[in-house]
């Protein structure tokens, strides 16, 4: 049986609804067995994007792949351009020895965890995507020795508590791992890839077919191809911008597609400090009047002024018959 390709590698990229997590395929030798056990894997993790899709990536490799890995250029994602983080994600196919998984959240997911009752924040959902590809790698087979993650939060809390969860592995926590390991850095690679496929390629939920046909790919003419296709309609790309509230393209798209009732389409997340902000300046009020004409539920349990006990008992025929 073949093994499934990465959503992102596909084309068109099929549109984020619901959160999931992609293994890459592992060598054949430890594919459901392993053949060396004490061939020890050094694993690094690292994610991409607060604001819109939250990537987390998991990079790891054999420890006697480590000298090689130490050559091909990885480092912090946002430190290179993007024609090395797509030269660097190719060779992920290139080396066998070289594995990845990566845990997409989706907008909607992450609104909803922050937008419950009793709220599961951005760091509870980052860290448990983080403890999740830990955990399926090891299911998998990896014998995970070292691990490499880019800090979230106070770096000694996480790195103690991860340790607790995972005795057997040895764990480095700190700032900047993306730049200090290079398997921090090739997860960096591949959070940042994955994340900026989507952003780019982003496909709103809303706007699938009821046949599940995707809209057509809009695309911007340059001006050369305008003078060559005159008499057709030209189409203009959306430009989103990176997703970071600091980015001018984002804040005017963010600023050009709110609409006042309803707020965005999917690629949005209404949890977002920023979103929240624009909504409470430019969108329409909504007040939830009720219906002054309708007994309140509470008086049902409060107590009768003529036995002291619950109207409720009354309607329903209950009477006490003793006490525990």
């Amino acid at each position: 049986m073949s093994h499934p390709i990465d959503p992102v590698n596909l084309d068109p990229i099929p549109p984020m609804i619901d959160s999931y997590t992609y293994h890459s395929k592992l060598p054949s030798s430890i594919d459901g067995v392993i053949k060396d056990e004490d061939e020890g894997w050094i694993m690094g993790i690292d994610e991409a994007g607060r604001g819109r899709p939250m990537v987390y990536a998991a990079a790891y490799c054999p420890i006697s792949f480590k000298d090689t890995l130490e050559g091909m250029g990885f480092d912090d994602s946002k430190a290179l351009s993007a024609d090395t983080r797509q030269s660097l994600w190719e060779s992920f196919d290139l080396n066998e020895e070289l594995c990845y998984s990566s845990t997409s959240l989706s907008p909607q997911a992450i609104s909803s965890g922050m937008l419950r009752r009793i709220p599961i924040n951005l760091n509870r959902q980052a860290e448990d995507a983080t403890i999740g590809l830990i955990k399926a790698a090891l299911d998998r087979g990896v014998n995970i020795k070292e691990c490499y993650v880019d800090a979230l939060g106070p770096a000694p809390q996480w790195q103690a508590r991860l340790t607790a969860i995972f005795p057997s592995i040895k764990f480095t926590v700190c700032p900047k791992a993306d730049s200090l390991f290079k398997i921090v850095g090739a997860a960096s690679i591949v959070a940042k890839v994955t994340r900026d496929r989507y952003v780019h390629n982003w496909v709103d939920p809303e706007d699938i077919a009821s046949n599940e046909e995707l809209p057509n790919k809009r695309i911007k003419l340059d001006d050369k191809k305008k003078e060559e296709d005159a008499g057709e309609e030209e189409e203009e790309t959306i430009n989103r911008g990176s997703g970071y509230p600091s980015d001018p393209k984002t804040q005017a798209f963010l600023k050009n597609s709110l609409d006042p009732v309803f707020g965005y389409k999917g690629i949005v997340r209404f949890s977002w400090a920023t979103v929240k902000v624009l909504l409470d300046k430019n969108g329409v009020e909504c007040r939830w009047i009720d219906d002054n004409t309708q007994p309140s539920a509470v008086n049902y349990f409060s107590a009768d002024a003529d036995n002291a006990k619950p109207k409720l008992w009354k309607d329903v025929g209950i009477s006490g018959v003793g006490e525990l």
